[in-house]
């Protein structure tokens, strides 16, 4: 059990799915902590960024909520250690200016993100659309082992790799590279890409460009000439399998 001192944990509803919130200002952390509680989620608050890294792998939440501004620990540096662990989904918290900050969330492993002044209510709807596309997400069409040349994804194990080197990728970057196979050959626009992966129907399309690049240089031999990540300029992004389409299997 977690001693008090270390993390402050909602327990009036401790069956709910527990949400770990890095969060340094006590009205802000409060004002999370009630609305989660209110959608039935248990919530465990930290402020210090270290330590919400070791309860991260302690507590094994449904999902991270990360102000990119704590001590110990800043955002995108949790994001990266986080990533070397798990694929938990993490909803990054940013000022409205720091744009610079949810760039680097992103590429980090951030799977979306709200700037501040925070609306709560809007938080808990991010926090289950999140959730699921993460865990409601229909089964892939696709066989359970997707294979293009020497890049291997497992859809049930949710693992990948190219010739022996394994590939660490982020839910977001996992669901893109999988979407992407199962379409070899066509052209998709950043919008097309945030609804079909995202499912959403708005948002910033550079977040798309963001995981597109952080995806080639995991799965890229070379990510500055890409040839499996394909951008056809004008339009959008474009799987073509190693090898040819008749590697595909």
């Amino acid at each position: 059990m977690t001693p008090p001192n270390r993390a402050q944990q909602d327990r009036s509803r401790a069956r709910g799915p527990r949400i770990l919130v890095l969060e340094d200002d006590p009205a802000t952390s409060q004002a999370i902590t009630d609305h989660l509680r209110r959608a039935d989620y248990t919530a465990v608050v930290v402020s210090d960024g270290l330590l919400g890294l070791e309860l991260a792998h302690e507590l094994r939440p449904v999902l991270v909520v990360l102000d990119m501004t704590l001590p110990g620990l800043d955002g995108s540096e949790f994001c990266l250690e986080l990533r070397t662990r798990s694929r938990v989904p993490v909803i990054m918290l940013t000022s409205p200016d720091a744009e610079q900050d949810r760039l680097r969330g992103l590429e980090a492993g951030a799977d979306d993100y709200l700037t501040k002044p925070l609306d709560p209510r809007e938080l808990v709807m991010r926090v289950q659309s999140v959730l699921h596309r993460v865990r409601a997400r229909p089964p892939a069409p696709s066989p359970g082992i997707r294979r293009a040349g020497d890049l291997v994804v497992d859809h049930y194990a949710r693992v990948a790799s190219r010739g022996r080197r394994r590939l660490v990728l982020t839910n977001r970057e996992f669901a893109l590279l999988t979407f992407l196979m199962d379409n070899p050959g066509r052209v998709f626009r950043r919008d097309e890409l945030m609804r079909k992966v995202w499912d959403r129907d708005y948002g910033d399309d550079s977040t798309v460009t963001v995981h597109m690049r952080r995806l080639r240089e995991k799965v890229e031999l070379d990510p500055s000439r890409p040839e499996v990540l394909v951008t056809v300029w004008g339009v959008g992004y474009r799987f073509d399998p190693p090898g040819g389409r008749d590697e595909l299997g």
